[in-house]
């Protein structure tokens, strides 16, 4: 499978083999595997960490954009569209500015909710490194459970 690596390819140390060779061998080689896993999954965090830092540059850019358009635009939109209510609509000033700058906050909290939807989707592609952290996690425990013995425990 794509992203996989084998571990331990090496001999194993046969089971028969004097206590404190086998013991000493076998720890040694487990070790160099706990190794190898951790080397492999910061290699697959750091791709997914450049994978994702790619999908979320848009989106992000889209929303820091939003941002500063719609707080550079609110006074301008709020003076300008709440004059052309006022006389429009023959209201006092005072509404006609309050009205603006709801229908401007709302458009606003619009576009960042979009962008912000699309940046929370980004970082999707760090399931891989759970997922293989998880299994890794299980063979250590595996191995550590039933290292050394020649049957699967009985429950009790």
């Amino acid at each position: 499978m794509a992203y996989q690596a084998s571990v331990n390819g090496g001999a194993r140390v046969p089971i028969h083999a004097p206590i404190a060779g086998g013991i000493i061998d076998n720890l040694a080689e487990f070790g160099n595997d706990i190794i190898t896993l951790a080397e492999l999954q910061a290699r697959l965090a750091i791709i997914d960490l450049k994978e994702s830092t790619a999908r979320a540059t848009w989106p992000a850019v889209g929303l820091v954009s939003a941002g500063a358009l719609a707080l550079g635009s609110i006074p301008v939109l709020l003076f300008g569209v709440a004059e052309l209510l006022a006389w429009g609509l023959k209201i006092h000033l005072g509404w006609a500015l309050l009205l603006t700058a709801l229908v401007v906050l709302a458009l606003a909290g619009l576009a960042g909710f979009v962008c912000g939807r699309l940046l929370s989707g980004s970082f999707e592609s760090f399931r891989r490194s759970r997922e293989e952290l998880r299994r890794n996690a299980a063979w250590i425990k595996t191995v550590l459970l039933y290292s050394g013995r020649s049957s699967a425990p009985s429950r009790r």
